[in-house]
C-alpha cells in the first residue's frame, strides 16, 4: 500500500521528504503515519512532527507507555498512535473535539495528576509560511488541486518552525471497578458507570441507530 493519494504517489512524497532534509527517523514515521491515515492529508503530516516534538520535550520514547489527548479529532489523532503508541484501543488516546490543532502527551503515573507536554500550531508563527497559513485557515483562495505539493514541501520545510510548546498539570482517570448491568431497554449488558439513570447510552443520549431486521 503506496502512503499517497492520487494527487501525491509514493514516490513523489519522499523526493519531497528528502529535498526538505527531513531527518531519516522522522521521514519514516512520516511516511508510516500517511499509510495508516490512508493518504499524506496535511493535518497528518504536521501531527507528525507535533508528537515527535513533544516525545523529545518529554524525553520518552514510544518504548515507554505514553498517554496522548487530542483536540480534535481531524487527521491529527492518527499521528499519536502511530508514533507515540496511543489508541483507543489500549485506552491511551482521548479524543475531546474542541477543535484546536494541539495535542498533549503525558508518561504515566499512578497519581490523579500529571504533568504533562502540550504542542499547538502557533497562529503567529504560521504568518511566516503562507501556504500553510491558507489550508490552516480553511481559505477559498487554497485550490487542492494544485497546491498540494507545495503545501507538502512547506510543511516539510517549517517542521517545528510553526509549533509551539506549554508545560500543562492534567488531571489523569484511573481505572474503575465496575460491575455489569442489564439494560431494561435493549436487554444488552454494559459497565454500570455508563447507565444514564436505568438505561445504556444506546438507548439513551448516545443512540446512534435504529434495528431494521
Amino acid at each position: 500500500m503506496t502512503p499517497g493519494s492520487p494527487r501525491t504517489p509514493y514516490h513523489e512524497l519522499t523526493a519531497r521528504l528528502d529535498s526538505c532534509n527531513v531527518p531519516p527517523q522522522l521521514k519514516d514515521q512520516i511516511l508510516k503515519c500517511a499509510q495508516f491515515h490512508t493518504s499524506p492529508a496535511p493535518g497528518v503530516l504536521i501531527g507528525a512532527f507535533m508528537v515527535d516534538y513533544a516525545m523529545e520535550l518529554l524525553g520518552l520514547t514510544a518504548d515507554e507507555k505514553l498517554f496522548g489527548v487530542c483536540e480534535t479529532p481531524k487527521c491529527l489523532p492518527d499521528a499519536l498512535q502511530v508514533i507515540a503508541r496511543c489508541t483507543t484501543g489500549n485506552n491511551r488516546l482521548k479524543v475531546v473535539p474542541i477543535g484546536k490543532f494541539a495535542i498533549t502527551l503525558n508518561a504515566a503515573t499512578n497519581g490523579f495528576t500529571a504533568d504533562a507536554i502540550r504542542v499547538y500550531v502557533d497562529l503567529k508563527k504560521l504568518k511566516k509560511f503562507p501556504i500553510i497559513d491558507m489550508w490552516y485557515a480553511n481559505s477559498p483562495d487554497y485550490d487542492k488541486k494544485t497546491m498540494d505539493g507545495k503545501l507538502q514541501t512547506e510543511i516539510f520545510r517549517a517542521g517545528r518552525k510553526i509549533l509551539s510548546s506549554e508545560r500543562v498539570r492534567i488531571r489523569v482517570a484511573g481505572k474503575r471497578k465496575w460491575k455489569p448491568v442489564t439494560c431494561p431497554g435493549c436487554g444488552e449488558t454494559v459497565p454500570d458507570y455508563l447507565i444514564e439513570g436505568d438505561h445504556c447510552g444506546a438507548c439513551g443520549s448516545m443512540k446512534y441507530y435504529e434495528t431494521i431486521g
